[in-house]
């Protein structure tokens, strides 16, 4: 099938089912001249590393009604957008959308670079989210692989490399596509294959427009495809992670501002390491004297180790004013859920 038939049935498709999202602009309203918010189109993208759509909708919505624009993002404190963001996780993130928000409104005016080469050089604006503010907000012709593209390419043309490997022999696949018109509609469409058709389990190929033209089809089983190397087992690390409450309130403490979870306020804890901590090393780090008593543990899984917190609670005499007292409900709110775990531990 020659790429132009293969563009056309795919956007076709498209065009009778791309999904509803509040950061997008239908490909109907396209064709009557609407253009996408570069500033919507990025924050969606940054939400979306990492986590569903359905996830992050909750998170983007709230983010606009209190940041509607990248002037009132840049302007916002810290701490506000370091809150609002728990439970999106890789709070990295939070930190570079914060430094990309007052780059765009300090260096360029307000609006973002229209080109792909621009985009790059904000804080926090990689190679993929670049190209996706390329080819949605400004419909210019970018190469843009996510997760469900790789999918779709890989059993399209029956990539047998296995992932990480084959990314860029996927990657030079998906650029030969990439070339034709309406841009911003192919990288979504190509989305939207991914999501709704080609799952990564139980793909619906009676479903898809391609499926005439797929290799991992005709071979059988393309739920196989992409192919991946077998993963190495997880490190694991130990810690301890303590609960002081006073009248209903927890004490939390700020995270230092680089590395894991870094500007997060969170349950003071011991470091996290190889081995796990005897009762007395871990109370020896405790916040405050009091009486400890152990609760019992919590598993979490970082994308590079999995971490076992020992949870211990006590309730404070006079509040320590080096930690910061907060509601339980509050601090849920605020706080990564790891330390959400832990909290919920000591007060169920």
């Amino acid at each position: 099938m020659p790429r132009s038939t293969l563009r056309a049935r795919l956007l076709d498709w498209y065009d009778a089912n791309a999904r509803v999202l509040p950061w997008r602009v239908s490909p109907g309203a396209r064709r009557r001249g609407e253009r996408a918010d570069p500033y919507r189109v990025w924050l969606s993208e940054v939400m979306l590393q990492q986590t569903t759509v359905p996830h992050a909708t909750a998170y983007f919505l709230k983010f606009l009604e209190r940041w509607p624009t990248i002037g009132a993002l840049a302007a916002a404190p810290d701490d506000a957008v370091m809150a609002a963001w728990a439970g999106l996780g890789y709070y990295a993130r939070a930190r570079n959308l914060l430094a990309c928000a007052r780059a765009v409104a300090g260096e360029h005016g307000g609006s973002f670079p229209t080109f792909e080469a621009g985009l790059r050089s904000l804080p926090g604006v990689g190679g993929y989210t670049a190209a996706a503010i390329t080819a949605i907000a400004f419909n210019q012709p970018a190469n843009v692989v996510d997760g469900n593209v790789e999918r779709v390419v890989a059993r399209l043309y029956a990539v047998e490399t296995p992932l990480p490997a084959a990314k860029p022999e996927i990657t030079r696949l998906a650029a030969i596509l990439a070339e034709g018109p309406r841009p911003g509609d192919w990288a979504q469409a190509l989305m939207d294959l991914g999501s709704l058709v080609c799952r990564p389990k139980a793909p619906l190929c009676d479903r898809c427009p391609l499926a005439v033209e797929c290799r991992a089809r005709a071979g059988g089983a393309p739920e196989t495809y992409p192919r991946r190397a077998k993963r190495a087992d997880r490190p694991r690390r130990h810690g301890a992670a303590f609960v002081l409450m006073r009248g209903g309130m927890v004490a939390l403490v700020r995270r230092p501002p680089k590395g894991l979870l870094g500007g997060m306020l969170g349950l003071p804890t011991t470091d996290w390491r190889a081995k796990p901590w005897p009762t007395a090393d871990a109370l020896a780090q405790a916040p405050a004297p009091a009486s400890w008593r152990r609760l019992g543990e919590i598993e979490h899984t970082f994308t590079h180790f999995a971490l076992t917190l020992d949870i211990y609670c006590a309730e404070a005499g006079a509040p320590d004013p080096d930690l910061i007292w907060l509601p339980v409900e509050r601090a849920l709110a605020e706080m990564p859920s790891v330390f959400n775990k832990g909290l919920r531990l000591a007060t169920r």
